[in-house]
């Protein structure tokens, strides 16, 4: 029997060796997985007993993620808006950057409220919201939590990803919120021409000509249908755009995650009269991931 020193000590070495990114957090990640602990209890009992069973079943994941297995796979969960939601092969993994997302999207919500002279805290009564390409659901999810009184439809061309979110919509207490649609886009949802407040999307954004430079747990583990927007990667937001500015009621509001350099491509879909107070904002690496306006 090892103890979880050594047993934490010799996966960091193997994920280290396997140039896996984060080596550390990794095999602490799958360490506790494994366990069922958290990561002070692991820390403040350094000699507990490991049994060889347990130690197995740590290793094959560890070897797993040597080759290439993104963590989040392997222990079917991310952190996101700090929520758990489960994630499979069939949804793209949350990622801390679209945070950014949520955060434009309840200011900008915010800043119409006030504009209106309606109270400021923010509940989203009557607040009527899409979410486009709903994946894991997070963005949703994440949504409702923050607005109890909204009403959300999260749309995905995938039913496979749907079923996905419709499990964490339950997990969160929130699938009586959410509309969960099977289609592209929002051509499957059945709402009145201009009709919704607000309108948020993480889209597909890497070009298929930029494949080969992905790391080979997002090109080789992640589902393409989520990753790549187009051979250049940013095709899909003309359609994103169109269809949004036929759906947004007077006022109503449009917040999109970006590539990393697909703001030039998309900056100019919202410079025409239909628009306007368009803005975008940086991520923590000071690059261009969240682009918001309001439609006329």
């Amino acid at each position: 029997m090892t103890d979880i020193r050594n047993t934490l000590k010799r996966g960091i070495a193997e994920l280290r060796d396997a140039h896996v990114p984060s080596f550390t957090l990794a095999a602490e990640l799958l360490l506790l997985h494994i366990l069922g602990r958290d990561r002070t209890w692991i820390y403040s009992h350094p000699e507990e007993g490991i049994s060889p069973a347990v130690a197995d079943r740590f290793f094959k994941l560890i070897a797993r993620r040597a080759a290439g297995e993104p963590t989040q796979h392997l222990t079917g969960k991310q952190e996101f808006w700090g929520l758990e939601f489960e994630v499979t092969p069939d949804v793209l993994i949350p990622r801390p950057e679209t945070e950014h997302l949520i955060e434009v999207a309840l200011d900008r919500l915010a800043v119409r409220e006030i504009r209106a002279g309606r109270p400021q805290t923010l509940t989203g009564e009557s607040v009527q919201i899409a979410d486009i390409g709903t994946g894991s659901g997070c963005i949703a999810i994440a949504l409702a939590k923050e607005l109890p009184g909204a009403t959300i439809y999260a749309t995905d061309i995938s039913n496979a990803a749907l079923a996905v979110a419709r499990r964490n919509a339950s997990r969160h207490s929130v699938a009586d919120r959410i509309q969960l649609i099977e289609c592209n886009l929002l051509e499957g949802v059945s709402r009145p021409s201009r009709s919704f407040d607000l309108i948020v999307s993480n889209p597909p954004y890497i070009g298929r000509r930029e494949a080969a430079t992905l790391m080979r747990e997002v090109r080789d583990h992640e589902p393409e249908i989520a990753l790549y927007g187009g051979e250049e990667g940013y095709e899909i937001y003309a359609d994103l755009h169109t269809q949004a500015a036929a759906h947004l009621k007077p006022g109503g509001l449009l917040v999109l995650e970006l590539g990393h350099n697909s703001l030039p491509a998309v900056q100019p879909l919202l410079d025409v009269p239909a628009w306007t107070n368009v803005a975008v904002t940086n991520d923590l690496a000071a690059i261009p991931r969240v682009i918001a306006a309001e439609r006329l």
